[in-house]
Parts: C-alpha cells; sequence; structure tokens
C-alpha cells in the first residue's frame, strides 16, 4: 500500500510528548533465607566472643557397693570462641540538580536509592554468611576485618568429594579446600544428618541449596509421599520438606550460596551480632549534593558448629 504524498508522519514531527511509564520494574531477588531465620545476638567489641561445650563420650560404668571415691573425672573447661566483626556499607550521592528536576517511577530520588542501596547491602551479607569460603581476619589500617562465616566453621559433620578437607579447626580460623566436583544423592544428604544426629541432641530444621541443588532435592524419594492436588489438578513434584529417619527438615533454596554447597543447618546454633545495626547517616554537605550512607558493623556467631553440616564438592 502506497501513502499518498505530503502525508505527515511522526518520523518529522517536532513536539510529541515522550511515553515513558511511571513505574520502574526491578525483579532482583532479595530473599535472605539465613539472616531471616538464625538468632540475633549483641556484640559489644569487634571480636565478639562465646563459650561452648559438650558432654564426655559414654563409658562402661559400673562401681563396686560401698566403694570410697579416691579418684575423680577428669573436668574439661568450656571451649571459648570469636569472631571479629565486619563492616559492610552501601553509599549514594544526588546532586541537588536532580532532586529538582521531574522524575518517572520516583519522587524523591534519594529515598528511591536509599531503598535500593538498603536491599543490595542485604544481599550482600547474606552472600557473605553462606557463599563466601572466608575466615576470619583482624584487619589493620590498610586491611578491611572480616567475619568467619558458615563455611569458615562446619568441621564435624560432613560429607565431601575426593581432595576436599574441612577446616582444621571449627574456630573460624580456616577455610575449607574444595575437592573434586561429583554428584548430588540422597544417601550423601543422609549421611550428613546421620552425623549430626549422632552428636547434637538438637535436629536441624533447615537445608540451604543453590538452584541447581534444589532442582536436584526435589527428586530424592526418602519418606516423601508426592501427592495430587485434587482441586487443582496439580501433580506436586517439589519437595520443600523432606523427612529422614531421625526427624525432617525444610529444605530452602538460597540464591547467594556458592553452587557445590549444600549447608545443612539449626538455625537455633547460629546468630548474627551486631556491633552496630544497620543504619542510615546523613554524611557532611560539602558541596551541590547531599550524600547518605548506609551502614552496619556485624560478625557471625557459630553457637555449636556440630549441630550442622554440609554436603560439598557438588556439580
Amino acid at each position: 500500500m502506497a501513502i499518498i504524498p505530503g502525508t505527515f508522519q511522526t518520523y518529522n514531527a517536532v513536539g510529541l510528548r515522550e511515553d515513558l511509564t511511571d513505574v520502574i520494574y526491578n525483579i532482583s531477588p532479595t530473599d535472605t533465607p539465613f539472616m531471616t531465620r538464625v538468632g540475633r545476638a549483641k556484640a559489644e567489641a569487634t571480636y565478639h566472643e562465646w563459650q561452648t561445650d559438650a558432654l564426655a563420650a559414654p563409658i562402661d560404668n559400673a562401681q563396686i557397693q560401698g566403694d570410697d571415691v579416691s579418684t575423680f573425672d577428669t573436668i574439661n573447661p568450656t571451649v571459648r570462641l570469636g569472631n571479629y566483626t565486619q563492616i559492610s556499607r552501601k553509599t549514594a550521592i544526588i546532586a541537588a540538580t536532580e532532586e529538582a528536576v521531574r522524575k518517572a517511577g520516583r519522587t524523591n530520588e534519594m529515598a528511591y536509592q536509599v531503598a535500593k542501596k538498603g536491599k543490595e547491602l542485604k544481599r550482600d551479607i547474606e552472600n557473605a554468611l553462606v557463599g563466601r569460603n572466608q575466615a576470619k581476619l583482624v584487619g589493620n589500617s590498610t586491611t578491611a576485618p572480616r567475619a568467619a562465616c558458615v563455611l569458615s566453621w562446619i568441621k564435624t559433620n560432613s560429607d565431601l568429594g575426593a581432595g576436599g578437607a574441612n577446616p582444621t579447626t571449627a574456630d573460624g580460623t580456616g577455610t575449607r579446600t574444595d575437592g573434586t566436583l561429583r554428584a548430588f544423592t540422597e544417601t550423601q544428604l543422609k549421611n550428613v544428618l546421620g552425623q549430626i544426629w549422632q552428636v547434637s541432641g538438637e535436629e536441624p530444621d533447615m537445608v540451604l541449596l543453590p538452584q541447581t541443588q534444589k532442582t536436584v532435592a526435589s527428586t530424592f524419594t526418602g519418606n516423601v509421599q508426592r501427592m495430587i492436588n485434587a482441586e487443582d489438578r496439580e501433580l506436586v513434584t517439589t519437595i520443600d520438606i523432606y523427612r529422614y529417619d531421625f526427624g525432617q527438615v525444610q529444605l530452602v533454596p538460597e540464591r547467594f550460596m556458592r553452587s557445590r554447597d549444600a549447608l545443612v543447618v539449626n538455625t537455633d546454633l547460629w546468630a548474627i551480632a551486631y556491633l552496630r545495626p544497620i543504619h542510615l547517616e546523613d554524611l557532611a554537605k560539602t558541596g551541590d549534593a547531599t550524600k547518605k550512607l548506609i551502614i552496619g558493623e556485624w560478625s557471625l556467631e557459630s553457637r555449636n558448629e556440630a549441630g550442622s553440616g554440609i554436603v560439598a564438592d557438588l556439580q
């Protein structure tokens, strides 16, 4: 079809108003299951400390009638543990002119950026807690201090690939040695759950799984019964609760951990200790702009790592 000569089209027009939707679409995930579910504690120094203890192993205990006590049991002291605090922050600086102009999707640019940066900071901390093979570090005037995170604490209960190794001590001073990758199996998960039951009087309540391993875990059979939702005519093919010989755990997807790890967690035995809770500060105005700082200082408290475990080196 031909266009009649002289037809005025938008391609040549001047002064057309823009069509910009007054909504900003941001679908980046912000769920942080580890931070959300573990406990909270108060740190009062840059080196936060706590104590753990354990019962002696069972012995053959049979005594003679009327026997006098001439020897006494060995008294083992508690174990004193600690972790350094880590400072995490986000910043924003907005020119006064940017605040003055009319904008689409937000009225106040600084308020929008502060809300966005706050969510980013939460993701950063979650990644540090469960997604980094990070030992504690005191820091100095040129090196930032670091908190030992979950991977650096778990030593007692594990299922590892060939060549893999746990930290040599369960005190946050070491890191994991990654082994050869292998497929994730139900046997591996049961192995770690069984180890935890053997040494701990408290059951884990959560297994944190990256996307690839959560998909695999949904194929595990165990004692899980798959059901059909008759009303919706829908077959349920995923597992959220996994029942095993000694209890049950929730299988929780975690976006910010390494794809090679599956963490079996007792949330009662971990806590985030804040020396300075995450808060917003106004920075000094030095020019024609407004500056904000979102900052917090935190540490991870591993109340007893033997109540948790890891299936590592998963492909």
